[in-house]
């Protein structure tokens, strides 16, 4: 059975799907991406790869509320355009599995309408009680608000020209309207559990020679973009604390300057000049060392040699980074937010404090680095969690591959 996946920077949430699905006997894969887009790492060994031209940004001229329709409809084209000429030549995929929040769905029922669609369905925009005016600090106005409704006019087109619709959280699920909540099955990427482990005999050794272990006074903290929506500005501002209360304490933050949520700092800046900037010499720069983007290898080196970990995120979408650090028995400090709460249970599986509570984030992580003992079963009971929820060869790839022999069996979806 021929399966397609489409992501313009494949493989994207289909990783571990794809690296599976590509050694299983009677599936044929096929991957479309934009050419723009670094070609990904993955292994993939008997795929058969496709790219796309990118398609032109929405033109100055076309308002403001629907540039985001108009670039996502020029990706739905130029996803169309590159798949008729495979489709001339005789292609004809059974199944498609394609991420609904860029546009790429827009268009397939209408050349590939005996397929079955499989989207992903990640974000379904609220201008209140989500990401949108959670944080005081960032203000919205009403022009924005407007803009954020038509948005959801993509993933609205999406909901109809899919025919199995999956998310990642029930909470994710809760925001799609309720006409369309109970055909979107609740299903996680899953997590790496077998690779993602801890390592008693993990260590780091740092550009400037300093060499960190497991064991040592290691506080860690993940955002791939270092911006608000995943608390940089509530983490930065808890670190004079935490550091004058523990000398000898060493902060890793790993992440780049891109802003990937939310708005970019005025005058050209980056979040971290921002924050750097506050603190105002208050920082011992000699403890915080930024790792910037790195591999996978040394991320997950982070991740096992860590005492205390934070994750803060707006009720957004829920990183793997957090999911990832609960398998390598990270003791999280995390956000009550949601969908965090859905996988830390406070004292259980993680350690939880409000969002805005700076003052209560420093203590708490203060406790775990000066007294880890007694944190050590919490990062046990989270792997243990993840194993038993999201690991992805036990748990959710015989979910995919049930879904998908009942597709060839039956030609159609249940």
């Amino acid at each position: 059975m021929d399966v397609l996946f489409i992501h313009p920077n494949f493989p994207g949430q289909f990783r571990q799907l794809v690296k599976k699905l590509d050694s299983e006997p009677g599936y044929r894969l096929f991957t479309l991406r934009d050419i723009e887009f670094a070609a990904d790492a993955t292994p993939l060994v008997n795929a058969i790869h496709f790219t796309y031209a990118t398609p032109e940004p929405s033109g100055q001229e076309t308002h403001p509320y629907v540039r985001n329709f108009e670039a996502c409809v020029k990706r739905g084209q130029q996803t169309v355009k590159r798949l008729l000429e495979e489709k001339y030549q005789g292609f004809e995929p059974a199944v498609i599995y394609v991420h609904s929040g860029w546009g790429n769905s827009l268009f397939l029922k209408d050349i590939f309408p005996n397929a079955i669609i499989i989207g992903l369905f990640e974000y379904f925009y609220h201008s209140h009680g989500a990401d949108i005016g959670f944080d005081p600090e960032f203000p919205v106005k009403l022009n924005d608000l407007f803009r954020i409704r038509t948005i959801n006019a993509v993933p609205l087109q999406a909901l109809e020209g899919t025919d199995i619709r999956l998310t990642p959280t029930r909470w994710q699920q809760s925001l799609y309207p309720p006409l369309y909540q109970d055909a979107i099955e609740v299903l996680h990427d899953g997590i790496d559990t077998s690779l993602v482990v801890p390592d008693p005999n993990a260590w780091l050794q740092l550009d400037n020679g300093l060499v960190l272990r497991q064991g040592d006074e290691v506080l860690t903290y993940v955002n791939r973009g270092l911006d608000p929506y995943r608390g940089f500005h509530v983490f930065m501002r808890t670190l004079p604390d935490i550091l004058q209360a523990r000398p000898d304490c060493q902060v890793l933050i790993v992440g780049g300057d891109k802003v990937h949520y939310g708005p970019s700092p005025a005058h050209g800046k980056t979040w971290r000049e921002v924050y750097l900037e506050e603190m105002d010499g208050r920082l011992d720069l000699s403890r915080v060392h930024f790792l910037e983007l790195v591999s996978f290898e040394v991320y997950l080196r982070v991740l096992q040699i860590s005492r205390a970990h934070v994750y803060l995120t707006y009720p957004f979408v829920l990183s793997w980074s957090m999911l990832e650090a609960m398998a390598a028995e990270c003791v999280v400090i995390a956000s009550e937010t949601a969908p965090v709460t859905e996988y830390i249970k406070h004292n259980k599986t993680g350690l939880l404090v409000p969002f805005f509570a700076q003052n209560l984030l420093a203590s708490t992580v203060i406790s775990v680095l000066s007294n880890p003992e007694p944190y050590r079963k919490i990062g046990k009971a989270a792997r243990k969690h993840i194993c038993k929820t999201l690991d992805f060869d036990q748990i959710i790839y015989p979910k995919h591959l049930a879904m998908l022999e009942n597709i060839r069996e039956t030609g159609r979806h249940s």
